[in-house]
């Protein structure tokens, strides 16, 4: 039997219907990502207005009826007739692809969106769109659904402000996953970002969903020096000025600032260009470790840090305990995608070393004691490298020689293709057995861990390197080597699963977990193989029916809406994955069909970075303060770690 395919089978999209039959390709997904990347769209562009010299003030509400509204004081999208469509230009803009400012005409120098497709994609996947223009002192008003303009362009009185209003609300069509929330917490993270990335603009952020309205306001005046203040103020500065590099060279304006700290052994470096972060990086991080590497070399043998017969300071060791900013704007970038996450311009590496170079160069001329602060600190990171290279090499070894073993502990799968196999790492033996008799042999391989794992946020590579457990786990999970890139193509399983223990106990063991892939190879976390497994905390039986509950709220729902008042049941708390029986943590764990993931992001990477300092690093007085502010409202058995 053969199936026709003609001319009648090609089907041609018009206008926006490519964004509402493929949205993921234009906003990465249609669950909680995708969803707030509509705001930041819309956002971008009056942050484009700002960057133009435009616009100082932008207000952002989510209001109750769960739309979002965007204001700014800036030029106004321009109303007039657009030579080409005949249409108005604010009904260009808002329902033709590619259309926008931004492609040289001298609307904009510089600016994030470059594909034209970002308020058209917002107002096609939007089931409704309403958007306010005060320009040429008038009042413009027109009205969309689902991409489709449903009024004209209406003048609805006289103005002397200038800017534009955009009111959305995302299409329950399009967004069926999770609901249709706004997260207040992920807005605030981007629009902090934001306010720091671009000095002197104020942002003001309220959510009106609740009686009394959440109203923050965000200004910095110090831009990224306030922003790395902000990130390492539960840290102890190695230098109390923030290293600052400003400076501009063919069109390209370059923002960097920098400072090292005593308790930090891992750096966190954030590359922004154009106001996107980069998070997979590009040409000006490229550019900022290379001139950080030599610099500081150069500076060492000058001071007699590093003697002739000496190696060179590697780049990991002279970024250990840096925290930093780099911040591009580049009138022609060149991103990998729509999402926007590397820089390509090759220019722009070259830009940055220049300029680094000579202020950093100058600066430890003029600060030598913070010179010699850095220089120790990479010094002894170099040693502390050196000492862990025998354990470092034993590890290597062991991933690749094909008679190295695997860990004795690790039951395997029998699939050998890494994108349908997937490793839980459990906790104790007890667990442990469980699990690999409840487990589907096939794709799921089980690995028991022996207690609490090495806390690698206050511990150098040659411990990490000698402990039994880490080397268990780097080896069954073909992990490279700390401070190495990232080979996705060496990783043994694309789904690792933290799967503890529904206590205090396995909670902490999670976050041991999640401290050794943030630390060790964030990568994992970045490009999202890490996951963590929800076991049930109760088993509620009635007669001969019995019902698995989540949290305690889920059990109270239970009660209270599906039994009679008077009805007979028994509660088995599961105290631990021991406990249960084989069948049972397949049936409710690890059977992906009927299983709950929660796949570990990074949605506020300054924020992330904090956290895990102030809960596994080496200060009391930090942790204490956080415990003491947020452990009254915390519920343990709620948490989304």
């Amino acid at each position: 039997m053969t199936s026709s395919y003609s001319a009648e089978q090609i089907q041609v999209l018009e206008g926006l219907e490519p964004v509402r039959k493929r949205p993921g390709m234009y906003i990465g997904s249609t669950g909680p990502r995708g969803l707030h990347h509509l705001v930041y769209e819309v956002v971008d562009n009056s942050i484009d207005e700002a960057l133009a010299g435009y616009c100082t003030h932008i207000e952002i509400d989510i209001n109750p009826d769960g739309s979002v509204t965007v204001t700014d004081d800036g030029r106004g999208i321009p109303t007039d007739t657009h030579p080409t469509t005949g249409k108005s230009a604010l009904e260009t803009v808002m329902t033709v692809l590619h259309a926008g400012g931004k492609f040289g005409g001298g609307g904009y120098k510089v600016s994030g969106g470059l594909h034209g497709v970002g308020i058209s994609v917002v107002n096609a996947l939007s089931e409704w769109v309403e958007v306010t223009v005060w320009r040429d002192q008038k009042v413009h008003v027109q009205r969309y659904e689902r991409g489709v303009p449903v009024t004209e362009l209406e003048v609805k009185g006289k103005t002397d402000r200038t800017g534009t209003s955009i009111t959305f609300k995302p299409d329950t069509q399009i967004f069926i996953t999770n609901g249709i929330e706004f997260d207040y917490n992920t807005l605030a993270g981007r629009v902090r970002e934001l306010a720091y990335l671009n000095a002197g603009v104020r942002i003001t952020f309220s959510d009106r969903r609740t009686p009394e309205p959440r109203v923050e306001s965000y200004c910095y005046e110090g831009g990224i020096r306030e922003y790395v203040t902000y990130m390492t103020r539960e840290k102890e500065p190695l230098h109390q000025d923030i290293i600052y590099v400003e400076g501009e060279r063919n069109g390209v304006q370059v923002e960097v600032a920098l400072q090292w700290c005593v308790d930090a052994y891992s750096d966190n470096l954030l590359g922004f260009a154009n106001n996107i972060r980069t998070i997979d990086g590009g040409t000006h991080l490229e550019g900022l470790k290379t001139v950080l590497t030599r610099t500081m070399n150069t500076v060492a043998r000058k001071r007699n840090k590093l003697k002739d017969n000496d190696s060179n300071l590697g780049g990991e060791n002279v970024r250990e305990g840096l925290t930093g900013v780099i911040s591009v704007k580049v009138p022609e970038p060149e991103f990998e995608g729509q999402t926007k996450t590397k820089l390509g311009n090759t220019e722009v590496r070259g830009i940055v070393d220049s300029l680094v170079g000579e202020v950093l160069t100058e600066y430890l001329e003029f600060n030598p004691g913070v010179a010699d602060s850095i220089i120790e600190k990479a010094v002894q990171a170099f040693k502390a490298a050196e000492a862990a290279r025998r354990a470092r090499e034993l590890v290597r070894r062991k991933s690749v020689l094909e008679s190295s073993p695997l860990p004795g502990k690790l039951a395997d799968c029998s699939e050998r293709d890494p994108a349908k196999a997937e490793i839980f790492l459990v906790e104790g033996d007890s667990a442990g057995g469980s699990a690999k008799q409840g487990r589907d042999r096939r794709f799921q391989a089980i690995l028991p861990l022996r207690g609490k794992i090495l806390n690698i946020e206050k511990t150098d590579d040659a411990k990490i390197y000698k402990n039994n457990e880490i080397q268990s786990l780097i080896t069954a999970l073909g992990l490279g080597i700390k401070g190495e890139e990232f080979d996705a193509s060496q990783l043994r399983y694309h789904r690792i699963v933290i799967m503890t223990d529904a206590d205090v106990d396995g909670a902490h063991i999670r976050t041991l977990l999640l401290t050794f892939f943030y630390r060790y190879q964030r990568d994992l976390v970045d490009q999202g193989y890490i996951y963590i497994a929800c076991p049930p905390l109760y088993k509620v039986e009635r007669g001969r029916s019995h019902y698995y509950c989540y949290s305690d709220r889920e059990l109270q729902n239970l009660i209270q809406n599906e039994f009679p008042s008077n009805a007979n049941y028994t509660i088995q708390r599961f105290k631990g994955l021991g406990e249960m029986m084989p069948q049972q943590l397949w049936d409710t764990t690890m059977n992906p069909e009927s299983r709950t993931f929660k796949r570990v992001e990074i949605e506020d990477a300054a924020e992330a970075d904090r956290i895990f300092t102030v809960l596994m690093g080496d200060r009391v007085a930090p942790r204490r303060e956080f415990i003491e502010t947020h452990g009254p409202r915390l519920n343990l058995t709620e948490l989304d770690i």
